[in-house]
């Protein structure tokens, strides 16, 4: 039976944080920018590390390049969380876009539209159905 919190879970959530302070704080290079760390998912044998980021670029060509500046730097980055992290094997970090977040977005979006556009439909067939009414009552009146 598997631990509730295996050692490779513990070392990527760990791993997850300081990645995140490492691309904030000490990665100088523009073509990154702003980036979240989203997970990461570590092999059992702390060899290789899927890193899935997020960027709040939309546009494809943008975000491929930020991922590809990502997987440039991924020695110097997996050298600055070394430092930070005592760990005899360091995982080789590979950079993942992760487009949930924003895809999440693009659904909340659509449903809230939705919404609206259902209660401004029943707010037009109410006061039609009010104006419909009073019609009738108008006609039973005479």
């Amino acid at each position: 039976m598997a631990k509730e919190f295996s050692r490779t879970r513990r070392i990527a959530q760990q791993l997850q944080q300081e990645l995140a302070v490492v691309l904030q704080r000490d990665m100088k290079d523009p073509r990154i920018g702003f980036v979240t760390v989203n997970d990461v998912d570590v092999s059992r044998d702390l060899s290789y590390a899927k890193v899935f980021v997020t960027f709040f670029e939309e546009d494809e060509k943008l975000v491929q390049e930020k991922v590809e500046a990502l997987d440039a730097a991924a020695g110097y980055i997996r050298s600055l969380v070394a430092g930070r992290m005592k760990l005899r094997v360091m995982p080789e970090l590979r950079f993942i876009y992760d487009s949930s977040l924003v895809e999440g977005m693009r659904m909340s979006n659509l449903v809230s539209r939705v919404i609206s556009d259902d209660e401004a439909k029943q707010q037009e067939h109410g006061t039609v159905e009010n104006a419909k009414q009073d019609g009738d009552k108008a006609e039973d009146d005479k």
